[in-house]
């Protein structure tokens, strides 16, 4: 037992021993001078190439700035100190080049003002993003706007024209027709649905069949039909789906004028720019709200308990020249995952857009369309994360350019079809791709 205590003993003074050197050691290394190689004062550190203290440091930059002549009033042997450092500029200048200070380190000011802006910048880019209380104002707002005028069920979606998904003939004297009838691609089978087969059914209780028409089929059905009803066509609707189409998109015309109506910066302009603006963007905004229920595996829109694909577009008279690019559109849009938040922004966004034909406030519409996107962006950089976060915004300005193009080519295309097709377009449509401004919106 003595031994073993005898053992801790010694362990516990060598530790003791350790531990004393170390401290020892330390305070030697801390209390090492760091004296100024100027004046003696405590130097702080490095500057111009030498050790020295603040007050040397500020001397040798304004000394060299200011480029004048120092002359010593006694025998250039002045003993610089920290209290005798005032006394003598010419002594003490000497003194900052005798132990290394480097005047080509010193910077104008024109650098420094330089430096100062990319240090800012840096601690700019360093802090965390994070969104203002306006811009998540502004994204509540929106938000209550949206879920108050889209019910992605589209459970309010009623009162419709049935649509036959059967392609009827073309009559003799609108050959022109005929040419519409090329569906792009096929649809997934039993993908689509829709509220009745015939348009003499009634509208209360959807039923669901199949649009999956190939080229093949799609062709040979027209024959067919052709034999059997050439004698009635004249009494018939050349676009089957157009009926409903038209009667689904008066609906999202009118939520998106409602969802418009709702927010406060819409509400100050003219009666004029709120007529325009959301004529310029109908078509915009309603893809930008069919993408929010685009399903890209399957390729369909699913509208609640309707499910359509791109033939039904066909089959409303609508030629490739649009519905190509517009497939494309759905598909890219869908990929990026965008949220909720980011869907109404780019509603707001090209809701507001200052270069729509009739746009009187421009400058006002401008600023509102600057705001939602640097909104948009901010919401971004804070809202997600990983490396493809950085590529999301301008991919997202990217859809709104395809938009464009896309809308022109939708009201050439509404035109032909009414000229084909006349009273199944609704006015409400008719008002939306019209150049005058009425105040039935």
């Amino acid at each position: 037992m003595n031994e073993k205590a005898t053992g801790v003993q010694i362990i516990s003074e060598v530790l003791a021993r350790q531990n004393k050197g170390d401290e020892e050691e330390k305070l030697t290394d801390d209390e090492e001078p760091r004296v100024c190689g100027v004046c003696g004062d405590l130097a702080n550190g490095y500057h111009f190439n030498a050790l020295t203290c603040e007050g040397s440091k500020g001397f040798f930059r304004r000394t060299i700035k200011r480029s004048n002549q120092l002359r010593c009033p006694f025998l250039n042997k002045c003993v610089i100190t920290k209290n005798s450092r005032r006394s003598c500029q010419a002594c003490r200048m000497r003194k900052c080049q005798a132990i290394g200070m480097c005047k080509d380190m010193v910077m104008s000011d024109e650098k420094v003002l330089e430096r100062r802006v990319k240090i800012k910048k840096k601690k700019i880019l360093n802090t965390p993003v994070q969104l203002s209380s306006q811009q998540e104002k502004l994204i509540q707002e929106l938000l209550f706007g949206h879920r108050s005028t889209f019910d992605s069920a589209f459970s309010r979606f009623s009162g419709f024209r049935p649509m036959d998904r059967n392609i009827l003939p073309v009559n003799t004297h609108k050959q022109t027709a005929s040419k519409l009838f090329n569906p792009l691609t096929e649809c997934p089978k039993n993908a689509c649905s829709t509220a009745s087969k015939s348009t003499t059914e009634p509208t209360s209780s959807p039923s669901a069949t199949s649009c999956c028409l190939s080229s093949s089929r799609f062709h040979s059905s027209i024959k067919k039909q052709e034999h059997h009803i050439r004698n009635d066509v004249e009494n018939r609707c050349v676009f089957t789906a157009l009926p409903h189409v038209a009667d689904l998109t008066t609906y999202m015309i009118q939520d998106v004028i409602s969802f418009s109506k709702s927010l406060q910066d819409f509400q100050s302009l003219t009666m004029g720019d709120q007529i325009s603006l959301p004529k310029g963007a109908m078509f915009e905004i309603i893809q930008i709200r069919f993408n929010m229920v685009f399903n890209s595996k399957t390729s369909t829109w699913e509208c609640g308990h309707i499910t359509y694909c791109i033939d039904d577009a066909v089959r409303a008279g609508f030629q490739p020249l649009l519905l190509e690019p517009l497939f494309r559109f759905h598909h890219t849009l869908r990929t990026l995952g965008l949220q909720e938040e980011e869907y109404v922004l780019m509603q707001a966004m090209s809701l507001f857009s200052p270069d729509r034909p009739g746009v009187q406030q421009h400058s006002l519409i401008d600023k509102v369309h600057e705001n939602l996107a640097l909104t948009l962006k901010t919401w971004i950089d804070c809202k997600r994360s990983g490396p493809e976060k950085h590529l999301l915004y301008p991919k997202v300005i990217a859809c709104f350019t395809e938009m464009r193009t896309m809308t022109e080519e939708y009201s050439k295309q509404i035109l032909q079809i009414q000229d084909i097709q006349p009273d199944t377009i609704t006015p409400l449509i008719m008002e939306v791709i019209g150049k005058s401004s009425s105040n039935d919106l």
